[in-house]
């Protein structure tokens, strides 16, 4: 025997109605939530160029790993805000975590010639290609 369901035409389409209209997120004013940065990257010659937009952080907590032709941008975000009224703290929001992005180049990366520069929430990188192939050729036997 076939199984038989009850079929209303409504169901569906209030469901939706009330999952993108009614209980959308809201964000409050002052919203403290954590920056999610961009980046920029650019092939130019013998290197890639990448910009990164993270902003209010200081250069102490960036971390950058390279891993042959792949890297990774991590950074600790710590935001703290206060109002007060007097001597009263009338609010007090904390907010840490840690922000990251990773990402594959064509080519593997100079380790050693690369340079990070960090001004006005702007992180620069400038990664040198690798010369000379790491290829290997192998003879038939």
């Amino acid at each position: 025997m076939a199984n038989i369901t009850r079929f209303s035409p409504f169901e569906d389409s209030f469901d939706d109605l009330l999952r993108g209209f009614l209980v959308r997120p809201v964000a409050m004013e002052g919203d403290q939530r954590a920056p999610q940065f961009r980046m920029d990257v650019k092939e130019e010659g013998n290197a890639y160029l990448v910009h990164a937009d993270i902003p209010g952080v200081k250069k102490d907590d960036i971390q950058i790993t390279i891993d042959g032709n792949q890297v990774a941008i991590s950074a600790e975000v710590k935001r703290v805000t206060e109002e007060r009224q007097g001597t009263r703290v009338l609010k007090s929001e904390r907010y840490y975590g840690k922000v990251a992005r990773s990402f594959t180049l064509a080519s593997e990366i100079d380790q050693a010639a690369a340079v990070a520069k960090y001004t006005d929430g702007v992180l620069e990188l400038t990664l040198p290609k690798k010369t000379g192939g790491s290829g290997k050729q192998i003879t038939v036997q």
